[in-house]
């Protein structure tokens, strides 16, 4: 009869612990799409105490860094090169520096790149998708895709997703899901909502909260000359409110349990993104067009032209359902 030696009773026990941990750590699929993977337990990303102590792994530390101290690195007065026009971090945007369900994490990024863009509409490398970053939420300038700086960030989410099916999804990885209401977004109701849950963190006027030594932010700003630009994906209504579902406000709300409903997260991210009262940096080179082939046009994005027949204040603030509608019965993409 065979006996099982002590190391494989071990690893069982581990085995055994760490898939009740997932059953613990379980959460709906989001969706039934083919590339993602069918399983109800959330992604756990690896412990930073595991990265390994070599060249790879000191180029995963400062990947690291440079996503949780952006600023300081490679900022208007960064150390290793002056890049981005504002003082934000990519922490900002992508919370828990990449590792947060929901909160535009990377652990299936490297994985999936190259990549097609429809901004673009064209493939991108994971190099240029982080550029992409760079110029329009960081509103600066490109980094040498050879520089050590990409090389690292690719690093760190290369080492992030190590667990992850190369080409795969997993849960977690995209935006929360949310319903649309049947009328467009309100802006005097996201006012409202955004004075009384966001301007604690955020500033009344948007401007955000600086550091003690204002070099970077606690809380960035979201409109004004130091803010995302016009047409990044923060700027984006749909894009703002799934975002702000499952995050927002900070230490009142998680993707298990929201803070804001639907509608108030559309609310208020109108009220943040109207450019009416709110402006922000526009794109620095306007001769080369967003969305080539326009029909590749995320139905958010506020500036036509479109392959619909829907105005661009209703791209821009609803309501879209009728806008989904329509391209679904004229086999046009869906894209948010």
């Amino acid at each position: 009869m065979y006996k099982p030696s002590l190391k494989a009773l071990i690893v069982l026990a581990v085995c055994s612990v760490a898939g009740i941990l997932a059953c613990n750590n379980s959460a709906p699929s989001l969706k039934d799409d083919s590339n993602v993977i069918k399983d109800t337990s959330m992604f756990i990303p690896p412990d930073t105490n595991t990265i390994p102590h070599d060249q790879f792994g000191e180029m995963v530390r400062y990947g690291r860094e440079l996503i949780v101290n952006t600023a300081y690195y490679i900022g208007p007065n960064g150390i290793a090169g002056k890049y981005l026009g504002n003082k934000m971090n990519c922490r900002n945007c992508h919370l828990d520096a990449g590792t947060r369900p929901f909160g535009s994490n990377f652990l299936s990024t490297h994985g999936r790149y190259p990549q097609y863009r429809g901004r673009e509409n064209r493939v991108l490398n994971l190099g240029e998708r982080i550029n992409n970053c760079v110029e329009r939420p960081h509103n600066g300038k490109p980094l040498p895709l050879d520089s050590k700086e990409i090389n690292a960030m690719e690093c760190y989410m290369r080492w992030l997703s190590a667990n992850v099916p190369v080409g795969q999804h997993i849960n977690g990885d995209e935006y929360i899901e949310i319903e649309y209401p049947d009328r467009a977004a309100d802006i005097q109701k996201g006012a409202v909502i955004y004075a009384a849950e966001c301007a604690v963190c955020h500033g009344k006027d948007g401007e955000g909260k600086w550091t003690p030594d204002s070099a970077t932010y606690t809380f960035p700003p979201l409109w004004g000359p130091k803010s995302y630009q016009n047409g990044s994906s923060p700027s984006r209504v749909v894009k703002l409110a799934r975002f702000i579902k499952a995050n927002m406000p900070d230490k009142k709300a998680t993707w298990r349990k929201p803070y804001l409903t639907d509608e108030q997260s559309i609310d208020v991210a109108a009220f943040i993104n109207d450019g009416r009262i709110h402006p922000r940096p526009q794109k620095k080179d306007k001769t080369i067009p967003d969305y080539p082939d326009i029909k590749m046009k995320a139905i958010d994005y506020e500036s036509g032209p479109y392959i619909d027949t829907f105005s661009e204040m209703q791209h821009k603030f609803g309501p879209y359902k009728p806008i989904i509608d329509y391209r679904k019965a004229h086999n046009l993409p869906v894209i948010f």
